[in-house]
């Protein structure tokens, strides 16, 4: 299996997907084209249209899921690249459009795929590690399962300068923790994972990762480490109700 999990896809001062170009080119070698999922932002045409600005420039042409029959152009596709937005509507309308499975089964045949944000969540078990406003209800929250840990995307350290007086990231994760023991690795903005069969290695900006793992202090990783032991976690994960 080979994944490509952005934490976001835009980095202050730079245009979509750049500060990631290397690692996007290296990850979608000998691609010719590009199935894109745009399900998360409202509007798919635009967004096509954004991915495929950027992926031009890797000269590798992008078509988007909802140009044809979604589960056809699934089973065919070279690569899979499931954008950011609300993670809500994202897997509402991959459940609507019967591409859960089919998306694990592509990929399990050897299809890389890439996601960013949102995308990213897709790649865990399932979307509770989120941070978005659940503006629909999808059927459960049982996602691609194409790992077996939990991501939380953007992930923000507590700052103490802040007047903000709502829970932070550090202590809803261990809330997380409480319910479900499976890690979940907290992302910051420019970082990434990279996934090649049994290796799993995390990339980026120096800010790094952390990790919060069950009955531990969460632990900092900075880019280069390896992160294959997650790949073997026991990631039992209590899905009832949740699709």
């Amino acid at each position: 299996m080979k994944l490509l999990l952005l934490s976001n896809s835009t980095a202050p001062g730079r245009e979509y997907l750049v500060h990631a170009r290397d690692a996007i080119a290296e990850h979608l070698r000998g691609v010719s084209e590009l199935l894109f999922v745009p399900y998360a932002l409202a509007d798919h045409d635009g967004y096509t249209a954004k991915v495929a600005a950027f992926m031009e420039t890797l000269g590798i042409r992008v078509r988007g899921v909802h140009t044809g029959d979604p589960r056809q152009l699934v089973a065919r596709a070279e690569a899979v690249f499931i954008g950011g937005g609300n993670s809500f509507r994202l897997l509402k309308s991959l459940q609507e459009h019967g591409l859960p499975a089919a998306i694990r089964e592509r990929v399990a045949a050897g299809a890389p795929y890439m996601g960013s944000s949102a995308g990213t969540n897709m790649a865990c078990p399932t979307l509770r590690t989120t941070n978005d406003m659940p503006i629909v209800q999808p059927d459960g929250f049982a996602t691609l399962g194409l790992l077996p840990f939990q991501i939380n995307p953007h992930y923000l350290d507590a700052s103490p300068d802040t007047s903000h007086m709502g829970e932070t990231r550090e202590e809803r994760l261990p809330q997380f923790l409480e319910e479900n023991a499976v890690p979940v690795l907290g992302m910051r903005e420019g970082t990434w994972l990279r996934r090649d069969g049994d290796r799993l290695e995390l990339a980026g900006v120096a800010a790094g990762a952390r990790l919060f793992t069950p009955g531990a202090a969460p632990s900092e990783h900075g880019p280069g480490t390896d992160l294959s032991a997650l790949l073997t976690a026991d990631a039992r994960f209590d899905v009832r109700g949740a699709g």
